[in-house]
């Protein structure tokens, strides 16, 4: 939206949610609320040149006769969930969380979720690396112009909810533990903790300086607490699931950790293993508290290769190819 709006090229309207639209916080004309029941009919009302679906992961009956109505770009965020056969998902669907997987395979259309994808004109990722003969890039990062503050201590952030399924903070946690120069390092939790994972940041926290939160944070925190970041600490773990599909970070699944980097314009240390390594990320050596003092004063151009106008060029000149 904010790319977009400064476009004098093309108009766009935005169909979301009741819950997205009220987190976003704005009334614009062109913002509108909606859901499965009333979308085929909105965009009916109106003749587009081209529909953009966000997220398949739901309603998949009726993304699937929006592809079928209207030329479709879909952003495709699990690259194995969107090829998994309709066997796979039943098989999956025993695996956890039984009784919603049932309500998206009776009600949701989960057995024609990989048609969505091959019926649309256009598969869009988010991540470069990912860029193919059948994924398009869809350019939508850049970096935020503001004033970088000096801290008084190294202040490294940790950005995402904080749960042992998506990253490593045990190995966050034992590395705190285990280096005495993290003393004098503040390491902030970016992130809703709970359960297990928030017990032990807290116990950690009785000797060194962590910063968590049990609630989930507002945008406004989450940007205030990225801007002060020196660097950005990813400890992601290399395999995670997405409805019992394995996905690979870096291979078929984007870490949002790669948009909050460079938004902020922020170095981010990621693991050994992962597969991806654009100009702004480095990866973890052994003694990565020590990595962190060093990089410090590392520097990437941030606004030569994400800044706002060249982004929205590119994503303008994409679309224009699209249409």
């Amino acid at each position: 939206m904010d790319l977009m709006n400064d476009s004098k090229e093309f108009s766009v309207d935005y169909y979301f949610s009741e819950k997205i639209k009220n987190r976003i916080g704005q009334n614009h004309e062109n913002i509108r609320q909606s859901d499965n029941s009333v979308i085929l009919d909105q965009l009916k009302a109106k003749e587009y040149d081209l529909i953009i679906v966000g997220t398949v992961h739901r309603y998949f009956s009726t993304f699937l006769a929006v592809t079928q109505k209207y030329k479709t770009a879909v952003i495709v965020h699990n690259l194995n969930f969107s090829k998994a056969s309709k066997f796979d998902l039943l098989r999956n669907i025993f695996k956890e969380d039984v009784i919603y997987r049932l309500k998206l395979w009776c009600k949701e259309g989960l057995t024609v979720s990989s048609k969505v994808y091959e019926n649309a004109a256009y598969l869009l990722v988010l991540d470069e690396e990912f860029s193919s003969s059948k994924y398009q890039f869809l350019p939508l990062f850049y970096t935020k112009e503001f004033i970088q503050n000096k801290n008084g201590k190294l202040t490294v952030v940790i950005p995402g909810g904080v749960s042992q399924k998506r990253r490593d903070y045990r190995h966050i946690l034992n590395v705190i533990q285990t280096s005495e120069l993290a003393e004098n390092i503040q390491f902030i939790f970016l992130g809703k903790a709970k359960g297990e994972e928030l017990a032990s940041i807290k116990k950690v926290s009785e000797n060194y300086d962590l910063k968590c939160f049990s609630e989930r944070i507002s945008q406004d925190e989450f940007e205030a607490y990225m801007k002060i970041a020196d660097m950005l600490w990813c400890p992601i773990q290399q395999e995670t699931t997405f409805f019992s599909q394995k996905e690979i970070y870096g291979v078929t699944k984007m870490t949002g950790n790669m948009g909050d980097a460079i938004k902020f314009g922020k170095i981010a240390v990621f693991p050994k293993n992962y597969a991806s390594e654009p100009g702004f990320t480095v990866r973890e050596k052994d003694n990565v508290v020590q990595q962190f003092y060093g990089l410090k004063d590392f520097k990437y151009d941030f606004q030569k290769h994400y800044n706002k106008r060249t982004v929205l060029e590119n994503l303008e000149n994409m679309i224009d190819n699209l249409i």
